[in-house]
């Protein structure tokens, strides 16, 4: 069951503290971040701690996404986007999900990195938190 919040759908289904956040008060214009400090925090990251408590150990700045825009079928079934990351050596198996609702937002950033010529990848930040760890789409270095 997914709720209606400000920030987006919120699925239900999720424990509190692994839905993902983010909030569209953050962008302008065609789903442009208004400053580079925007992130969004992934959703079901829970059952990927092994994965994420990896790349923890790996250089920051060279972890990116590795999951392309939805493609025109996906956007039709409104399926999840599912996220892997790309280490500099290896693609990670999924680390979360985008937020319900937010998926737009990644799909416009990985088109607008696409469309200037830049690799379609979106820069990461993996958190620990009291939970575990997190994952944060820089999504404010697209702009």
């Amino acid at each position: 069951m997914a709720l209606f919040k400000k920030s987006g759908l919120v699925d239900a289904s999720l424990p509190k503290d692994d839905r993902g956040s983010g909030s569209f008060d953050d962008y302008v214009g065609v789903l442009v971040p208004k400053n580079a400090k925007v992130t969004i925090r992934l959703a079901n990251s829970t059952p990927h701690q092994g994965e994420l408590a990896d790349l923890a150990a790996e250089d920051p700045e060279s972890l990116t996404t590795a999951t392309p825009a939805r493609s025109i079928d996906d956007e039709r079934v409104d399926a999840p986007i599912e996220v892997r990351l790309f280490s500099g050596r290896r693609v990670s198996g999924v680390v979360g999900t985008v937020p319900r609702g937010l998926e737009s937002i990644y799909d416009e950033a990985v088109r607008r990195l696409d469309g200037r010529g830049a690799k379609p990848r979106i820069p990461v930040a993996v958190v620990q938190t009291k939970r575990g760890y997190r994952l944060d789409l820089l999504i404010g270095r697209t702009k």
